[in-house]
């Protein structure tokens, strides 16, 4: 399954639930600057951080996730800023 979180859907789903990014990241228990990264396409959320943001979004993980795979997205899983 493709891990890649597309920004764009997750600004759509974090808006349309009336969350901040510092909303979401106090839900989720991470940092703003985590989910400004994210939201930026500069990092990704663990497995864990994804199951917790669809949660939050009140969506499925895979509302979330970009159509594009994962190895074209340049984010490596060191750049997810968790540990798997």
């Amino acid at each position: 399954m493709n891990t890649a979180i597309d920004p764009e859907r997750l600004k759509r789903r974090r808006v349309a639930a009336g969350l901040s990014q510092t909303d979401l990241a106090d839900i989720i228990g991470v940092t703003k600057q985590h989910v400004s990264m994210v939201a930026t396409g500069q990092a990704n959320f663990s497995p864990r951080l994804l199951k917790a943001t669809a949660v939050a979004l009140d969506c499925e993980i895979e509302d979330l996730l970009a159509d594009e795979p994962a190895e074209t997205t340049g984010l490596s899983p060191a750049s997810t800023g968790s540990p798997a």
